[in-house]
Formats: structure tokens, C-alpha cells, sequence
């Protein structure tokens, strides 16, 4: 049995945006997962369509219930290969992905197609679909429905990715990411409690001084 996902995401930039934004989408705040990336194949077709395959590196977290089942060596990157067909013609972007490490545990397919939005051509709309399989006897569904889950988390960071990058394309201000917005809570809370320090030691100095003339 394959557990099989499909969602629709629209992006608030033209499809041409979107398409350079493609291409330098790593690193972002969000894709801190993402180790590393290489081209290995590149060619323009006689069509001109932009055929393209990488290589990505990511980490390669497994639930710690599966650890006892799991190779002890297992590695904690993962190899993924990345195919992408661009038709400037039909203004599509078309993404095939799937992992090459692990594959026997769990594998996940996924098929991008990013689009002129139907209903306002100054957006781009992203269809998604992934299977996720496992083959591992005994484990297969639950690996399965982890697979699925983290699937649809990385869909929401891979959003949020985009969009961080499309504003600094257009010159605006990335929104802030959770990591910033936590910092700056944590340093208003040092600045609080120190003021409150710094107030307590005053009020003691004054009471100590109360008593030294009374």
C-alpha cells in the first residue's frame, strides 16, 4: 500500500519569479536541512525547453522508535535526486524527486508542477502530488504515516522558503523567521528580569540605609 498526497499552493508571485526564485531557493531559513546541492546534468533542448538534474543532501531523521529496527550505521544524510523540465513556451516548471538512499526502508516520490495561476496571471500556482512506500516487513504502514506527516511539514517549510526569497528578490523584507521572533522574546526577558534585579537591589540599598539612621 503507497500513501499518496496531492495539494494545491499558490504563490503571490508571477510565474517568472517564481522560476528564477527556483533556482535559488537554498539556503533559507527554512531548509536547514538541506546540506547541500549539485548539478549534474544541464541541457537545452532542441525545443528550448531547460532540462536539469541535481543532486540535494539533506538530513536524514528517522523516529527514534525505528532506531532498534534500523542499521546502527544508518547515515544521518540522505541522497535525493532532483529532475526539473522548464517549457518557457507553456510557462510550466516541472519537478520529479525522489531519494536514492534508503529507498528500501522508505522511499518518497514527489511531482511538482508550477503554473500561471487560473485565476490571476500575476500568481503561480503549484500543483504537488508524493507517494511514500515502504518495503521494511512489519513496519511498513507506520513508516508510511511518519513519512506522510513529515511530507506535509516540509511542504510548509519548502512555502515559507519561497516566499522568504521571493521578498528579498523583490527588495522587501523577509518575514521574520521563528528562530528571530524567539530570540528577540528571550532578550526582552533578560532585559526585564535584569531591570527587575537591578530595581530589588536598589530598594534594599535604600531600605539598608532607612535602618543605618533610624
Amino acid at each position: 500500500m503507497v500513501k499518496y498526497f496531492l495539494g494545491l499552493s499558490v504563490l503571490k508571485s508571477s510565474w517568472d519569479q517564481v522560476f528564477v526564485a527556483f533556482w535559488q531557493r537554498y539556503p533559507n531559513p527554512y531548509s536547514k536541512h538541506v546540506l547541500t546541492e549539485d548539478i549534474l546534468f544541464r541541457e537545452v533542448t532542441p525545443d528550448n525547453r531547460l532540462i536539469s538534474r541535481r543532486l540535494l543532501t539533506k538530513t536524514n531523521r528517522v523516529p527514534r522508535w525505528t532506531e532498534k529496527y534500523l542499521p546502527s550505521n544508518m547515515a544521518r544524510s540522505a541522497y535525493v535526486i532532483e529532475d526539473s523540465i522548464v517549457d518557457p513556451q507553456s510557462r510550466t516548471l516541472t519537478t520529479f524527486t525522489w531519494n536514492i538512499s534508503h529507498a528500501r526502508y522508505m522511499a518518497v516520490e514527489e511531482r511538482c508542477v508550477y503554473g500561471v495561476n487560473p485565476d490571476n496571471n500575476s500568481w503561480t500556482e503549484i500543483k504537488r502530488e508524493a507517494w511514500i512506500s515502504s518495503n521494511l516487513f512489519g513496519l511498513s504502514r507506520a513508516l508510511q504515516e511518519f513519512g506522510l506527516a513529515r511530507f506535509k511539514s516540509s511542504v510548509t517549510k519548502t512555502m515559507k522558503g519561497f516566499e522568504f526569497i521571493l521578498a528579498k528578490m523583490q527588495g522587501g523584507t523577509p518575514s521574520r523567521t521563528l528562530a528571530e521572533t524567539a530570540k528577540e522574546a528571550t532578550d526582552k526577558v533578560k532585559e526585564t528580569a535584569l531591570a527587575a534585579t537591578e530595581k530589588a537591589k536598589d530598594l534594599a540599598s535604600q531600605a539598608q540605609k532607612k535602618q543605618q539612621y533610624v
